[in-house]
């Protein structure tokens, strides 16, 4: 299953096959397959390979050639990405930027802030970090208490915010703060701020997780400051530019890690069949449901895709698919990782190669895939009322 394109992309493909085939060697092909968007293993080899994604000119394939894009087509982003996949490149570190705030300032952002930003992200200069989730504001996102006060000039913020991916690693916030703390309605009030990290207001605690990686962090605000002029989609408006925002990490931000899974698969069926647990008739079958849910994340991603690029498709209806997508791939993604783990058995758990350290990241990582980006019963509850039109 290739992604819907016709021939008028072959050359394209074609270039990005050759590119990939000249430059994944060396470190970098010992590195093939490594990472995750929730997995910092061999953070600096994936931060140099990022750098020679850009000089290729492959990073923003859409986004307009004045900001450093090469103003292509979601189709050859497609293409690229299904390419990127097979290749098994190394996991690409600076996503939040790439595929969340650079799309979020596309779509809000002022001129300003597209020319100040969109080039340096692109030339992997600055990283970025999310600051939505609060200790008592994860699912519930519209109960932020992290507020910001304008005073001379300049935007004044207090709060504590949570599961910052990566965020130790970050240069830059974007920080959603009660701006208004007087209006009745939760959503309004809200203003999406951006925030140097590298001030006395801010301190970032990386948290280990379960894999012993420290990916996300708490961030704690303490009369940190950002300047007027870094306001995302305009004071109090906050809610629907975020909306927007969690609409990418919920539909195609996740498709690279979404065709990963294939080789993941492909990968478990070969430590299967040396070990012999081929032979027993249950996880065989647990393997070929596993292959069936890979065509199953495979057609649900070409439909969110298909979508997109159709104009006359409903926002409802895209935002419908997005959902659906990303609540199969989590669910699936888990089954995934604790099938591997039952493989290996004892190796899973005490073994010291790649193989038993692969499956191990997938089971302990799989984990937080059905909360990070919309917990599961958020996304149940999306379609529920957006689809079948059930009562809230």
């Amino acid at each position: 299953m290739d992604p819907v394109v016709g021939d008028e992309h072959a050359d394209f493909r074609e270039e990005v096959r050759t590119w990939l085939a000249e430059h994944l060697v060396g470190e970098f092909h010992d590195h093939r397959g490594v990472g995750s968007p929730t997995d910092d293993t061999a953070w600096d080899v994936r931060l140099a390979w990022e750098r020679e994604l850009s000089e290729g000119n492959w990073l923003g394939l859409t986004w307009p050639a004045e900001y450093g894009g090469r103003g292509a087509g979601l189709a050859e982003e497609i293409v690229f990405e299904y390419e990127y996949a097979r290749a098994a490149a190394p996991a690409r570190v600076n996503t939040q930027a790439l595929e969340l705030v650079g799309p979020t300032l596309l779509a809000h952002g002022s001129a300003e802030q597209k020319r100040r930003f969109l080039p340096r992200i692109l030339a992997v200069e600055e990283m970025w970090g999310q600051g939505f989730s609060e200790p008592d504001a994860g699912s519930d996102l519209a109960a932020v208490r992290t507020k910001a006060v304008l005073a001379d000039g300049k935007w004044h913020i207090d709060g504590q915010k949570v599961w910052t991916t990566f965020g130790d690693r970050a240069d830059w916030l974007y920080v959603l703060c009660r701006t208004d703390p007087d209006v009745s309605l939760r959503h309004r009030g809200l203003t999406l701020l951006l925030v140097p990290v590298d001030q006395p207001g801010v301190e970032v605690r990386p948290i280990e997780n379960i894999a012993r990686s420290a990916e996300f962090s708490e961030c704690f605000f303490n009369d940190a400051r950002t300047t007027e002029d870094m306001v995302v989609g305009g004071v109090g408006n906050g809610w629907p530019v975020v909306m927007s925002t969690l609409s990418l990490e919920r539909g195609s931000a996740l498709m690279p890690m979404q065709l990963s899974v294939e080789r993941e698969v492909g990968e478990l069926v070969e430590a299967a069949r040396g070990l012999g647990a081929l032979d027993d008739r249950r996880l065989r079958q647990r393997l070929v449901d596993a292959l069936i849910g890979v065509h199953i994340m495979r057609s649900t991603n070409l439909r969110v895709v298909s979508d997109l690029l159709d104009t006359h498709t409903s926002g409802a209806v895209t935002t419908a698919a997005a959902t659906a997508s990303k609540l199969f791939a989590s669910t699936h993604h888990q089954r995934l990782g604790e099938l591997a783990v039952e493989i290996l058995g004892t190796e899973a758990i005490f073994g010291c190669d790649n193989r038993a350290d692969n499956a191990r990241k997938l089971f302990l990582l799989g984990r937080a895939e059905t909360i990070y980006g919309g917990t599961s019963e958020i996304q149940r509850n999306i379609i529920a009322e957006r689809v079948l039109g059930l009562p809230r």
